[in-house]
């Protein structure tokens, strides 16, 4: 059964405009508008609540060297977000975690490291970019958000990728990404120590079935992943409402066509940085919740 939780993050983000936080904690509510919660409680999912982050602040120029932005406030939220996660299971529960952005995802690192291998230590990453910048291959490290897929696999900082010395929070040989734009500048390197990493033009041309296949092919991956959806994977003429929209992605369809075949397997999911600043109308709201229903709505029954 699944269990909406909300963890309205936005720490892991850049500021829009110097001393402006970004809109992505208003999402998991914008969501619950768009009709979300009442779809899936329908169909038996429960409320888990909030995990709530600390205030977003700006500390560009005044945060200490070799951090990331909000540093302290991330990993804290990410150890009361993983306990959460970990309690969800533990009761049968399938998280469905509402961000925020996805700097959580270190959170939900940390929950698949509590709960164990056997019932869950892969993670199927599904976001227009690769979110492999790191200290390694980049001097603009330093906002999660974009880095969060790296701290996974253990290439960032100790102080998030080796939270409470349970780095790395994901095996690289039982992770997948798939999404990123054919010209992202990280991809090289994340294919070469991922289980695999499929762009969307390869989504569009083989169809979502047919790579969820690959991704459950990949060894050990039926027994159990965490599945992270980054809504930006869809073209901005379906989702302009996020921080970095870039052409080349997928429809809602495509995107649905991926997800229904994956969730089933996943021990949880967590659906990151829509942008309800940049929706006032509230119709990109009402897409990922189409999307988030039609695709993750058997999350976790296989389980």
């Amino acid at each position: 059964m699944i269990a909406l939780l909300s963890a309205p993050t936005n720490l892991g983000l850049r500021p829009p405009a110097p001393g402006r936080a970004p809109g992505t904690w208003r999402a998991p509510e914008a969501l619950r508008v768009a009709g979300l919660h009442r779809r899936l409680e329908a169909a038996g999912a429960v409320d888990a609540g909030v995990v709530e982050p600390a205030p977003y602040v700006d500390d560009d120029g005044r945060r200490p060297p070799g951090t990331i932005r909000n540093q302290a406030a991330v990993v804290d939220h990410a150890r009361r977000l993983a306990r959460r996660v970990v309690e969800l299971v533990d009761g049968g529960r399938a998280p469905l975690v509402l961000g925020g952005d996805c700097s959580l995802l270190v959170g939900a690192g940390l929950a698949l490291r509590s709960v164990g291998a056997a019932r869950g230590g892969g993670l199927v990453h599904v976001d227009g970019h690769t979110d492999f910048r790191h200290p390694g291959n980049s001097d603009a490290w330093g906002s999660l958000a974009g880095e969060d897929l790296a701290a996974a696999v253990g290439l960032h900082v100790p102080e998030v990728a080796d939270v409470d010395g349970l780095g790395p929070y994901v095996d690289p040989a039982r992770a997948v990404h798939v999404g990123c734009r054919d010209d992202d500048e990280h991809a090289a390197e994340a294919r070469g120590l991922l289980a695999g990493v499929v762009p969307a033009a390869e989504v569009v041309d083989a169809g979502g079935a047919a790579v969820a296949d690959r991704v459950l092919a990949v060894d050990g991956m039926r027994d159990g992943f965490w599945l992270q959806l980054d809504v930006d994977v869809l073209d901005p003429a379906w989702m302009p409402a996020v921080d970095s929209p870039d052409p080349g992605g997928l429809d809602p369809d495509q995107l649905v066509e991926l997800l229904r075949p994956l969730a089933p397997w996943a021990v949880g999911a967590s659906v990151t940085v829509f942008d309800p600043e940049l929706d006032p109308d509230g119709r990109y709201a009402a897409t990922v919740a189409d999307v988030v229903v039609r695709g993750l709505g058997a999350l976790g029954s296989r389980r």
